[in-house]
C-alpha cells in the first residue's frame, strides 16, 4: 500500500512507534535477525580471510606481501568501511533504510570478487578500500533498522546477539582457510598457491547472492517512514507484524505527535551531537574508539603473532581461529539478555573494563613468554568473551541513544571517527611492532589497548545512558517530535 506523503510542515499524531514496542517475539522478528544478522557474517568472514591468509599473501608467488604491506591493506579496509559508512549512512536517513540493504551489499560483492583478482599491493589494497566501503554501510542501514523494528524489551538482547554473529563468519572463515591455504592439496591438483587464497576470497560474493534474495522479507522502518509524512505505508507494514505476532496488553499506549520537515541539515545533525546530545556523543566517541582500536590491532595480526612468536604454519591458523571465534559468539550470547535486565550502564562498563584488565595480565605472560600457542589462544578466547560483549555494546549505545533523524549518521559518524581514530592505524602499527621481533614492543601496545578499554569502561559508568527497556522515543525524543 502506498500513499502520498503528507507536506512538510504536517502534523501526525500516531502510536505506531508504541505498536511496535508491544509486539511480543514473532516470527517476523526472527526473519529480521536472519535477514539483516548475516551482514556481520558476512563481515566476520571477511576480516577473517584477511587475517587467515596474511601468511599465505606473505608466501604467494605473485603478491609476496611484507608484514607492513598486509598491515596497509588491512587499514585500506577499514579506511573503506569509514568512508563507506558516512556516505551510506547520509543516505540511508534520506532515502530510507531498505534501499540501502541492496545497494551496499552489492558493493561488497562486487569488491570483495575484485579482491580475489588482486594482481599487486595496489589493487589488493583497492579492492580492499571498496569491500570495507560496502561493510560500512551494511552497519548504518542495518544497525538503525535494528533497533526501529525490535520491541524494547529485547532491543538489547538481540542486538548484542547480532552483532555477535560477526564470529559465525570468523568460524566459517576459519574452517575454509585450513582447507584452501593447504598448499599440498592445490599442488597435487597441478594448481599453485595463488589459488587458495584467491577461492577465500569469492567465497564472500558468492554468499552474498542468496542474502540480497532475503533482504526482500524485510520492510521499511515504520518509524522512518511517518517523519517523513508516509503514515498510511507506516500503517501497513506495521499491520502486516501484527498479524504474524501477538501484543503485550500489559504495555502502555501512548502516541507522539510528529511535524513532517525537510531531510535534516548537516547543522541540525552538528548541533543535535555536539550541543544537544554532546554528553552521549562523548560516551559514544569513547566507546567505539577503544573497541575498535582493541579489536583491529590484536584481530588483523592475529596470525602474525601465531606465526611469528610461535611458529605457526600460516595454513593452521584456522585451527587457532575456531576457538577465538566460539568466544566472541557465546560472550554476546550469554552475557546479552544482562544488558536489559541489570542495565546498559554497569554490564557496559563491566564489559569494557574486564577486557582491559585481562589483556594486561595475559600480555605480561605473552612478554615473559609463559605461553605456547595453545594456552595464547585461550587467554584471547577468554578475554574476547568479555570483548565481544563490548564491542556489541558500543553499537547499541551509538545506534539507541540519539533521534531518529540522524539515526544512521549518527551510527556512520561514531563509527568512522572511532574506526579512524582507533582501528584504521591498529592494524599497521601493531603490524610494525611485531616487524620488530620484541615481545616488549608488542607488549607495550597490548598496554595502549588495554588502558583504552578501562578508560571507555569508566567514561560509560560516570556518563552513560540507561536506555534498557525504554522507547526509542524516550530515549532520544526525535527531533520533529511536538510539544504536547
Amino acid at each position: 500500500m502506498t500513499s502520498q506523503p503528507a507536506g512538510i510542515g504536517t502534523e501526525i499524531r500516531t502510536d505506531i512507534p508504541c505498536r511496535l514496542d508491544r509486539q511480543r517475539w514473532s516470527r517476523f522478528h526472527s526473519l529480521v535477525v536472519v535477514a539483516l544478522g548475516v551482514t556481520w557474517i558476512l563481515d566476520g568472514l571477511e576480516v577473517t580471510l584477511a587475517g587467515a591468509v596474511a601468511g599465505a599473501l606473505k608466501e604467494s608467488p605473485s603478491l609476496q606481501f611484507s608484514n607492513l604491506e598486509i598491515g596497509l591493506a588491512s587499514s585500506a579496509y577499514l579506511a573503506g568501511a569509514v568512508l563507506g559508512a558516512l556516505l551510506f549512512g547520509w543516505l540511508t536517513d534520506r532515502l530510507g533504510r531498505r534501499l540501502l540493504f541492496f545497494v551496499t551489499l552489492a558493493v561488497y560483492a562486487l569488491a570483495t570478487a575484485g579482491t580475489a583478482l588482486s594482481w599487486d599491493i595496489w589493487s589488493f589494497a583497492l579492492f580492499r578500500f571498496l569491500t570495507g566501503a560496502g561493510i560500512g554501510g551494511e552497519y548504518t542501514a542495518i544497525n538503525s533498522t535494528i533497533q526501529e523494528l525490535i520491541p524494547a524489551r529485547y532491543r538489547g538482547w538481540s542486538d548484542l546477539t547480532i552483532n555477535g554473529t560477526f564470529w559465525i563468519g570468523a568460524a566459517m572463515g576459519a574452517a575454509g582457510s585450513i582447507v584452501l591455504l593447504d598448499a599440498a592439496a592445490f599442488g597435487a591438483a597441478g594448481l599453485d598457491a595463488d589459488w587458495g587464497w584467491r577461492i577465500c576470497f569469492l567465497i564472500g560474493a558468492v554468499l552474498a547472492l542468496p542474502i540480497l534474495l532475503m533482504r526482500f522479507w524485510i520492510p521499511e522502518s515504520p518509524r522512518w517512514l511517518i517523519t517523513h509524512g508516509r503514515l498510511a505505508e507506516a500503517e501497513a507494514i506495521l499491520r502486516n507484524i501484527e498479524q504474524q505476532g501477538r501484543i503485550d496488553a500489559s504495555a502502555p499506549t501512548t502516541s507522539l505527535r510528529i511535524q513532517r520537515r525537510p531531510h535534516v541539515s548537516l547543522r541540525d545533525v552538528a548541533h543535535t551531537l555536539f550541543h544537544l546530545h554532546r554528553q552521549r556523543s562523548l560516551v559514544g566517541l569513547t566507546l567505539m574508539a577503544a573497541q575498535a582500536f582493541f579489536y583491529n590491532a590484536i584481530f588483523f595480526t592475529y596470525a602474525l603473532v601465531l606465526t611469528d612468536f610461535y611458529a605457526v604454519p600460516a595454513a593452521s591458523v584456522g585451527w587457532y581461529i575456531l576457538p577465538f571465534a566460539l568466544g566472541n559468539v557465546l560472550g554476546p550470547l550469554l552475557l546479552g539478555r544482562l544488558f536489559d535486565t541489570i542495565g546498559r550502564r554497569p554490564m557496559i562498563a563491566g564489559a569494557f573494563i574486564i577486557s582491559g584488565v585481562l589483556l594486561v595480565i595475559s600480555g605480561w605472560l605473552f612478554r615473559d613468554g609463559l605461553l605456547t600457542s595453545q594456552t595464547q589462544t585461550v587467554a584471547w578466547t577468554v578475554i574476547f568473551f568479555f570483548a565481544s560483549a563490548a564491542a556489541s555494546s558500543a553499537y547499541l549505545t551509538v545506534s539507541e541513544t540519539f533521534p531518529l533523524e540522524i539515526r544512521a549518521l549518527a551510527i556512520a559518524a561514531f563509527y568512522a571517527i572511532g574506526t579512524g581514530i582507533g582501528g584504521v592505524a591498529a592494524p599497521f602499527v601493531f603490524g610494525a611492532l611485531i616487524e620488530t621481533g620484541s615481545r616488549s614492543n608488542v607488549f607495550a601496545g597490548y598496554l595502549f589497548c588495554a588502558a583504552l578499554m578501562i578508560f571507555a569502561g569508566i567514561v560509560q559508568a560516570v556518563w552513560g545512558v540507561a536506555a534498557e527497556r525504554q522507547p526509542l522515543e524516550e530515549v532520544a525524543r526525535p527531533l520533529s517530535a511536538s510539544e504536547d
